[in-house]
């Protein structure tokens, strides 16, 4: 036979379940198999961590059609129709082929198009007021033309971050339907599940209470005596994309299949909706902002392999700042790199069949489902949030997540983990904390908590013009002393302290002799648990004979810790140490030392 023939991994025989259980049962030495490898999302879905030929796995209808006609959207704050349509005008030029207006007020739809070409360039608008004047003008200008994009009067965003529901809203849409009868492919309701997500929802819940929603306006809108084909078809939804790449991928599937139903349910088989994705709030940061292009990245690689219409990608510097056109310009380019140079949205479906993809996504949709029907039956959308059902339930997530983001648990890269300590950050950037009102959702970075402790570090630089200094004072095994010594750089950097590299003693005597006559205000530990055993007990009452001042901390988790901590030490950092708890009562005693 001519290998060039052979069927890949041909000379090796096909592994059954049983025996890669076996394998793995004995590799694993008596630990759990669940708690080691099956992946645990807050969404409720556990994920299994290997498929094979053996796997059933369910394929959802209806999950979309990967997008070859993918929308790259840039949002523009219109301040007049003059300086708007120069920054859409800028935009196009720069190969967007989306621009989102934000309306405060009326303004020349004319002056505000003039130059776009409409048949190519999908226009949405963002409207505060004035909707059914202002689309009266677009439809003038559009005449003749395949006029794209949507509107948003922000009938569910503004309801869920206010708690007041406007009537009259529900009237707009009915008159907006009507006026845009003749375009097909521009939709005069926007349906918002942003808020829930950015508010610190799962996916299974922006799925539900985004389809709860719909029903409730589909609800309103036949009272007014609009069909419920034209409904449907007149439908934009816009998610938030959060950053577990494969579940958000299973997402924006699930959430397709579960539409279709819905809309079968009423009667209608097909539907003509679009669905467009924006980049989370909730996973952005102020420290180390540039981190926030990558979470941009491989949030618009999910949405697009999810099958949305198209992508808002914010500026990497919009959540302090007013974006530069640097930041909007990269954040344009993610798309137009991802569209056109990685071939997203020119495969058709590329995820269809993967078992892992699959399998999220059927479970998300099952969970989603449930929940659905649950506020369903429990008198819909509008009752669930009055009684603050849906605050609640949300709340129970977020809070289960800020725990995780506290504990390290749930890694964001320079927030909690591998901060960039050469970076200085304003204390007027970073947050206060979070004052979340649990009538209503707020939108929110995951980070404010650990922001509100790390600007309680520069606020006292900016008042003594002393950063704390932290000492890394290792000695003993060389293998432990070195990794726990990395282990505490990476952990007590957090605080924006400046943490200096590991000093290393010839003994523990030394290590604390020397350490506690530095400069250092906070010293860390950093040794063996034999050498802990033998020496730790001895170098904290040495250390404490010289200095009572100082924050004195272990890298590990020793035996005798109560007995430490009699003799003086302050705390221990390890893996299981909660990040925001130890650094706020290290910050308290160098606060009161420096101020002192």
């Amino acid at each position: 036979m001519n290998d060039k023939n052979k069927s890949l991994f041909s000379e090796f025989p096909p592994i059954t379940t049983e025996q890669w259980m076996e394998r793995v049962t004995a590799d694993l030495k008596g630990a759990d198999f669940d708690k080691k490898l099956v992946w645990k999302n807050l969404s409720g879905i556990n994920i299994q961590p290997c498929y094979n030929f053996e796997s059933k796995i369910t394929q959802l209808k209806n999950t979309g059609e990967n997008s070859q006609s993918l929308v790259n959207y840039r949002s523009i704050v219109v301040a007049t129709a003059e300086s708007g349509n120069k920054l859409a005008l800028k935009a196009v030029e720069e190969g967007m082929d989306g621009i989102i207006f934000q309306l405060k007020e009326n303004v020349s739809a004319a002056t505000l198009l003039n130059g776009i070409d409409l048949n190519e360039i999908s226009v949405s608008f963002e409207l505060a007021a004035n909707a059914v004047a202002f689309t009266a003008d677009v439809v003038k200008v559009a005449k003749g033309k395949d006029l794209k994009g949507y509107i948003d009067t922000g009938i569910i965003s503004k309801y869920v971050t206010t708690g007041s529901f406007d009537g009259n809203q529900v009237e707009v849409a009915a008159e907006l339907v009507k006026m845009t009868a003749d375009y097909p492919n521009f939709k005069a309701i926007t349906i918002s599940g942003t808020e829930y997500l950015d508010s610190g929802a799962n996916q299974v819940q922006e799925i539900a209470y985004t389809l709860n929603s719909l029903v409730f306006l589909i609800e309103r809108l036949t009272e007014k005596g609009i069909d419920t084909k034209a409904i449907f078809n007149n439908l934009n939804f816009k998610l938030a994309i959060g950053l577990e790449y494969f579940v958000e991928i299973g997402k924006f599937r699930a959430f397709n299949s579960l539409l279709a139903e819905v809309a079968a349910k009423y009667g209608v088989a097909e539907v003509s909706i679009t669905v467009m994705a924006k980049t989370s709030i909730w996973s952005k940061s102020i420290t180390d902002a540039n981190t926030n292009m990558l979470r941009a990245t491989t949030e618009a690689m999910s949405a697009i392999l999810g099958n949305v219409d198209g992508i808002l990608i914010d500026p990497y510097d919009k959540e302090f700042k007013e974006p530069s056109d640097f930041s909007s310009r990269i954040a344009g380019n993610i798309t137009t790199i991802l569209r056109e140079e990685s071939y997203f949205g020119k495969v058709t479906n590329p995820v269809d069949g993967s078992y892992y993809v699959e399998e999220v996504t059927s479970k998300i949709a099952e969970k989603a489902l449930e929940l659905f029907k649950s506020i369903e039956a429990a008198g819909g959308f509008y009752k669930a949030f009055e009684n603050e059902t849906i605050q609640q339930q949300i709340a129970e997530i977020r809070l289960q997540k800020l725990k995780l983001i506290s504990q390290r648990r749930l890694p964001m890269v320079g927030v909690n983990k591998y901060p960039n300590l050469m970076e200085t950050v304003s204390a007027d950037l970073l947050s206060k904390g979070s004052a979340d009102n649990p009538k209503v959702l707020t939108p929110r970075r995951a980070s404010l908590e650990i922001e509100a402790m790390r600007r309680k570090t520069e606020e006292l630089v900016a008042e003594t013009n002393v950063r704390p200094v932290v000492q890394l004072a290792s000695y003993g095994n060389l293998t432990m002393r070195k990794a726990r010594a990395a282990f505490a750089y990476d952990f007590i950097g957090v605080s924006g302290y400046d943490v200096h590299q590991e000093e290393s003693f010839e003994s523990a005597a030394v290590a604390a002799a020397e350490s506690a006559k530095s400069d250092s205000h906070v010293v860390v530990i950093c040794s063996s648990d034999q050498d802990y055993d033998e020496t730790a007990l001895d170098f904290i009452k040495a250390f404490r004979a010289i200095t009572a001042s100082k924050v004195l901390l272990l890298a590990g988790a020793p035996k005798n810790l109560d007995e430490l901590t009699e003799a003086g030490l302050d705390g221990i950092v390890n893996m299981r140490t909660d990040v925001l708890k130890t650094l706020s009562s290290i910050q308290e005693k160098v606060q009161k030392t420096l101020k002192s």
